[in-house]
């Protein structure tokens, strides 16, 4: 289900974003509209995003999700609406690749969890996932790649 997972440093990265708390069963519903606004309020200000898009989930939580809806930029985007300037620090993670459709996630991340705990890391609060492809690529679930990321406390 996830590739072998290992330990990286990643570097601070300038996005674009959109904070949600939302229940988790509303999650299909806003993705969407976000992106849409994201892409939107990118081009206006003629800013291209310099990866693939990600979230950054601040707090784990059974029934919420807290986080942010984001793209990479080169450059610090101006707010407008929803849209605020912001930044996913540097930090020491775990990192592995899922491939499969979105609904396999939480079973993913369990299985990611399960091999940061076999190996005795001590994370933090917050993840993101990086959407490398998924149904902008390939009309096959079986082909979505998505990197999970687990920052590590020092």
């Amino acid at each position: 289900m996830i590739e072998t997972p290992y330990i990286t440093h990643s570097e601070t990265q300038l996005t674009a974003l959109i904070h949600l708390t939302i229940p988790r069963a509303d999650i299909q519903g806003v993705m969407e509209p976000a992106l849409r606004e994201l892409r939107t309020v990118l081009a206006g200000q003629g800013i291209r995003p310099t990866g693939p898009w990600l979230t950054h989930h601040l707090k784990i939580d059974p029934q919420t999700f807290d986080f942010e809806v984001c793209m990479p930029v080169g450059k610090e985007v101006v707010a407008k609406g929803r849209v605020q300037p912001g930044q996913l620090s540097a930090a020491k993670v775990a990192r592995t690749i899922y491939r499969g459709p979105y609904e396999g996630l939480p079973k993913a991340w369990g299985e990611f969890g399960k091999w940061i705990a076999q190996y005795g890391y001590t994370v933090r609060e917050d993840v993101w996932e990086c959407y490398l492809a998924g149904p902008e690529s390939s009309t096959d679930p079986a082909e979505w790649r998505t990197e999970l990321n687990r920052p590590l406390a020092w």
